[in-house]
């Protein structure tokens, strides 16, 4: 490895971790920064900025925020508290469950932070640690993302494996049952393996004995908006409009062909006019809709993957030829490798969408798939869940708000930034995700 090469790495490896260190929208500005260091002293060209895949999260985003102004969300989220109250002994169960499921409705994890108070409160109730059901509902929202039919990753996914035989029911159909089982079988593990007797924790003793913790009670009140019910029908109405359209132009299905409307126009329009119908039959204030949590957060995002996504493809679009012959190797030999590149590089891109825009046609070319040859491509969809890593540095929005509104003091970060208390769990749903992808996959082969 020559100088020129151990300075790029720097260069890369130095923005993210100024973007870590500042949060937030600036993760995506140190993306800019690192591009313009190692195009202007590296002498690098600058990648390819995944502009599908900010339109795709843009466009789900303002449906979403949208449908949160006319309180759907917030209506979404009180039929998932009277579950989770209903039912507090399987708080460790229905806590990533209802995480995983709102994210595949909605298409970003970031729905689950209305949850968290709901999720510590019948916690405590219980004796249990917020700790445990807090860091599962947060995983299972990242992996979420993954069988989520209007998240950006699913589209590009299924996009990229369709020419190569698979039709778009099967990849949902495999990606939903692999992430679900997955986070459930967590759960399972992770309430063996962990001491969940809150009073005996000592960070919550010394927390009580302070006046730290809030009593158990109720979190959230509040009335229905006139439009909240009517917003989520139209919004649920287009998640099905959106998977009906994507299988009836599969080319394995055809249904419509030709194709007049590609897959990603339609998505970005089926979510648009989403939004246009909830703001009109709700009487939703559009100028309200830029104040929501969710446009800031979703807007924060699509910076993100601007900045980290742009430097992450200049790097690997530089070294593109190593990449591929060692990728290549190492995947040859052991299919599971792929899974661990995506497990790192979505650890770096900060994105389940942009690290399979980086990493994806970099093996396909590597491995010679094609539609003339297939058979590999089991693969990408065996190990499409490992992209979903964000939380591996305890940086990501849903995993500090976590920390932040457990009162108890039992979902923390370490001093050695790894020890957290998503780690674990995250690496579980991951592995069992993926080794059950492989199963499901090869049987389509």
């Amino acid at each position: 490895m020559d100088i020129m090469i151990i300075l790029q790495v720097l260069v890369l490896l130095g923005a993210i971790f100024i973007g870590i260190r500042l949060g937030g929208i600036a993760i995506g500005y140190a993306g800019g920064l690192g591009v313009l260091i190692l195009g202007l002293v590296l002498g690098m060209k600058p990648g390819n900025i995944p502009w599908d895949v900010i339109l795709i999260i843009a466009a789900a985003i303002a449906a979403i925020a949208a449908m949160q102004e006319a309180g759907g969300l917030d209506y979404m989220v009180r039929l998932t508290e009277k579950i989770l109250r209903a039912n507090p002994k399987f708080i460790n169960y229905l806590a990533p469950a209802c995480g995983w499921l709102l994210t595949i409705l909605a298409g970003t994890g970031n729905a689950v932070f209305s949850l968290m108070p709901v999720v510590v409160d019948v916690a405590k109730s219980q004796n249990v640690k917020p700790s445990v059901p807090l860091s599962l509902m947060v995983v299972s929202s990242q992996i979420g993302i993954t069988a989520s039919p209007v998240s950006a990753a699913v589209v590009y996914m299924s996009g990229v494996l369709e020419p190569l035989g698979w039709n778009y029911p099967t990849l949902i159909g495999i990606w939903i049952s692999t992430t679900f089982v997955a986070c459930m079988l967590t759960a399972f593990i992770v309430s063996l393996i962990t001491p969940m007797d809150l009073s005996k924790d000592l960070i919550y003793q010394e927390r009580l004995k302070v006046g730290l913790v809030k009593d158990a009670g109720d979190v959230l009140h509040g009335e229905d908006k006139p439009g909240a019910k009517l917003s989520v029908g139209i919004f649920l109405l287009t998640v099905l409009a959106v998977v009906l359209y994507a299988t009836a132009i599969s080319s394995n299905i055809k249904w419509i062909d030709p194709v007049v409307v590609p897959r990603d126009a339609a998505i970005m329009s089926f979510l648009l006019t989403a939004a246009t119908l909830i703001t009109w039959l709700c009487k939703v204030q559009p100028g309200k809709i830029l104040d929501t949590s969710v446009f800031k957060s979703g807007m924060t995002a699509c910076v993100c993957v601007f900045g980290v996504a742009w430097l992450g493809n200049t790097f690997v679009a530089g070294h593109e030829a190593s990449i591929k012959e060692v990728a290549g190797e190492w995947v040859k030999q052991t299919p599971a490798m792929l899974a661990v590149a995506f497990f790192f590089a979505s650890m770096l891109l900060y994105s389940q969408a942009a690290t399979a825009k980086a990493i994806v046609p970099v093996i396909i070319t590597a491995l010679g798939i094609s539609t003339a040859n297939p058979h590999d491509s089991y693969m990408l969809v065996a190990c499409f869940a490992a992209v979903s890593a964000l939380f591996v540095l305890p940086t990501y929005p849903t995993l500090l708000g976590a920390v932040q509104m457990d009162d108890t003091g039992t979902t923390k970060i370490g001093k050695f930034i790894f020890n957290h208390s998503f780690f674990i769990p995250g690496v579980l749903t991951i592995a069992i995700a993926v080794a059950l992808g492989f199963i499901l996959a090869s049987l389509f082969v």
